[in-house]
């Protein structure tokens, strides 16, 4: 398997680049989306994210409202680094469930 990874910063074309890749046979695991899904209603991950920053960061249909928590974090380092040890593990663990069913001659 053969491992790519794609960074840089905002505008800087790593969509235009993954969707090249992807054009091309690359199984690609984008961790924003990862980052969106681990903390979707039902998700241990939203549950953690509740259990510290309280139900103020749900909507009335109990997604995660970006904006409050947004709000919260931002303001507060410590607050922050939480919001991260909720969210990086769940999605390192989802992305390598992701790589697992991937043939091993892939390009990910």
């Amino acid at each position: 398997m053969l491992r790519v990874g794609l960074t840089g910063g905002i505008a800087s074309g790593k969509t235009a680049v993954s969707d090249a890749l992807r054009e091309r046979g690359a199984v690609v695991i984008d961790a924003d989306v990862l980052a969106r899904q681990v903390v979707e209603p039902g998700t241990p991950g939203l549950a953690a994210v509740v259990e510290r920053f309280g139900t103020d960061v749900l909507t009335d249909d109990g997604l995660l409202n970006r904006e409050a928590l947004g709000r919260l974090v931002f303001a507060d380092a410590g607050a922050r680094r939480d919001l991260e040890a909720i969210v990086h593990p769940a999605v390192r663990a989802l992305a390598a469930e992701i790589e697992a069913t991937v043939a091993f001659d892939s390009v990910v």
